[in-house]
């Protein structure tokens, strides 16, 4: 029995023994091979998350790529302060009741509500605020005040605000979308997503190396040691995350902003391009957004400059040219106008006519007469191709098929095509050319496209592809990569300098004695074409109104497109008023004296 005994104490030993030695090797595996390998499901390591367990962490830069406009101002990215609340005892805020009445003021609430929100946090927590996601900028004295209230569980802290808390016409910009944590505790900092825009079109290339955080030791408790100093964590690589240079001029885009707002313009759009090389200068939607607040199904974020719209009397620049190019007129010819056209339901805007009128009158008058009689002549092949030379029917924008590893790269996010003919319709049938040629039926264009008309043909009916990127730089600001004006090569269907030539002196009539008179007083010279639409909108009739153009005449140094959309069809065109006022404006810009001079 005694042998038996001991065999089994033996036994047991061994397997204690063996126990023991494997847990030993086990123990040895996970800190000296595994303690390096990430948890899985997560992107830290077993250390990291060891050490993840025992810390608060507040997230204060995203990481993410910055947009500039042309000049280096940011668009993206500003620095605030802000308060920074931890989890505190209900003993705690008994305790502090003075304190908190003060603390509240400065924060812009009530202390009950701060005293419930606190209470109920078990994590660090970024203060925002009632009714908002946006942490509240601090100011300089409100710091001041917060530190003298010498609350051991409140922190000032310097937070990256991406786009800052305020509504704009830059939807180009877009917004970012997806869980965005400001504090973690044990998990993984989700990544957010461009959503629409550049930060949509770009999002591969500016996701950055990480976020920077800052962590706080806490006890077994989840408190706070204040005795130890708090950590900041942020990728350590020079040449991320990248910078992104726009041709946006952002004093330019913030004054066209402020014009429609004092303009009470409830819906379209004002685009600016350089006249050299067609660059997006400025590039407005209404109704504004807030990037910071969006609510996808109110639409604000859709940007209007992109979106193509019945263009009216501007398609009349398209007709003008296929008739100049073809030769189907001449100077010489006369029209007589009475207001009606006397078939496919046309009339002319003015009421009574505007009798006996040539062509270049008829172009500044904008007679419906005269141009429905000119587009039976055209065939639909001519007026397509005379659309396509000055960009209808297509997108204008920018783009590449190789950019920096990316294929197709198309920097303008939903730009659409718009359309001259529809594919449902006859367009060899007379009607349908008559009521295309004057801007209504199917015919669709988008603000961009009306201004990059104009740079074409200032340009000699040569195309131009508007850019919005300029130039994207390294962390460092070593270059990266340098993006350059694209010009295309006229095609047998362009537009001849001859024609470009003549249609922008009858754009010059428009303004000194047609449709465009009202701008004859402006600091500039300027020239262009107006259109009204009629279009329909939830049943009711209502009206587009636009103004195209350019300025000063003398040397030409922006085109301007101006659309307003929605109006009522009795309202007088407040798209030629802003484009007035932009004009203007653009004026002082480029000579603050008034002067006038490009």
């Amino acid at each position: 029995m005694r042998l038996i005994r001991n065999k089994r104490i033996t036994y047991g030993w061994l397997i204690l023994t063996m126990l023991i030695a494997i847990l030993t090797l086990r123990l040895a595996w996970v800190q000296l091979v595994m303690k390096h390998q990430r948890v899985p499901g997560s992107r830290h390591t077993m250390v990291e998350a060891s050490l993840i367990q025992r810390e608060r962490g507040i997230v204060l830069d995203s990481g993410r790529g910055q947009f500039t406009d042309r000049n280096g101002k940011p668009l993206t990215g500003k620095l605030v302060w802000t308060a920074v609340l931890f989890p505190v005892s209900e003993k705690e805020l008994k305790d502090s009741h003075n304190q908190l009445v003060q603390l509240a003021r400065i924060l812009g609430t009530n202390k009950d509500h701060l005293v419930q929100t606190w209470g109920k946090l078990k994590e660090p927590k970024l203060w925002h605020g009632e009714n908002t996601v946006i942490p509240r900028t601090l100011t300089k004295a409100q710091i001041q005040q917060i530190q003298e209230l010498e609350l051991p569980k409140l922190k000032v802290l310097p937070y990256e605000q991406r786009y800052g808390n305020r509504q704009s016409g830059m939807q180009w910009l877009g917004f970012i979308s997806g869980q965005r944590k400001e504090n973690l505790f044990f998990r993984d900092y989700p990544e957010v997503a461009g959503t629409s825009g550049l930060e949509k079109t770009m999002d591969s290339l500016i996701r950055g190396e990480g976020p920077t955080i800052v962590y706080f030791p806490v006890n077994s408790t989840n408190e706070v040691i204040q005795d130890i100093k708090p950590m900041v964590k942020a990728p350590d690589n020079p040449y991320y995350p990248l910078r992104v240079s726009t041709t946006i001029d952002i004093d330019i885009q913030k004054g066209i902003e402020a014009i429609t707002e004092k303009a009470g313009m409830k819906e379209g759009a004002v685009v600016v391009l350089d006249a050299h090389n067609a660059d997006i200068v400025s590039m407005v939607s209404r109704p504004f957004y807030n990037p910071e607040q969006i609510h996808p199904k109110d639409g604000q974020w859709e940007n209007r400059a992109l979106k193509a719209a019945t263009p009216g009397s501007i398609f009349k620049i398209v007709t003008a040219s296929a008739i100049l190019e073809h030769d189907l007129s001449s100077s010489e010819e006369h029209f007589h106008c009475d207001g009606e056209y006397g078939k496919f339901g046309l009339s002319c805007w003015k009421e009574g006519g505007h009798g006996t009128i040539g062509l270049r009158e008829g172009f500044a008058e904008s007679c419906n007469v005269v141009f429905a009689t000119l587009a039976e002549r055209l065939s639909a092949q001519q007026i397509a191709d005379a659309a396509s030379a000055l960009g209808f029917g297509q997108t204008v924008g920018w783009r590449s098929q190789e950019f920096l590893g990316l294929r197709s790269f198309v920097p303008l996010d939903h730009e659409e095509k718009g359309t001259v003919f529809s594919d449902s319709v006859d367009a060899s049938d007379a009607g349908v050319r008559v009521q295309t040629s004057i801007g209504q039926r199917d015919a669709a264009v988008s603000p961009l496209q009306a201004a990059n008309a104009i740079v074409t043909l200032l340009h000699g009916g040569v195309k131009t592809k508007p850019r919005i990127l300029q130039q994207i730089r390294y962390a460092n600001g070593q270059l990266l990569q340098d993006t350059h004006p694209l010009k295309e090569r006229k095609s047998a269907q362009g537009i001849s300098r001859e024609t470009s030539s003549i249609l922008l002196e009858w754009m010059e009539d428009v303004v000194q004695e047609g449709t465009g008179s009202s701008l004859k007083n402006r600091k500039w010279t300027l020239a262009g074409k107006s259109g009204t639409a009629q279009v329909t909108v939830k049943g009711r009739p209502r009206n587009n109104q636009w103004f195209v153009g350019y300025g000063p005449v003398e040397k030409p140094r922006y085109a301007v497109a101006v659309l307003v959309e929605n109006r009522s069809p009795s309202s007088s065109n407040q798209a030629t008023e802003i484009f007035g006022q932009v004009s203007d404006f653009l004026a002082s810009v480029e000579s603050p004296s008034g002067s006038g001079s490009a």
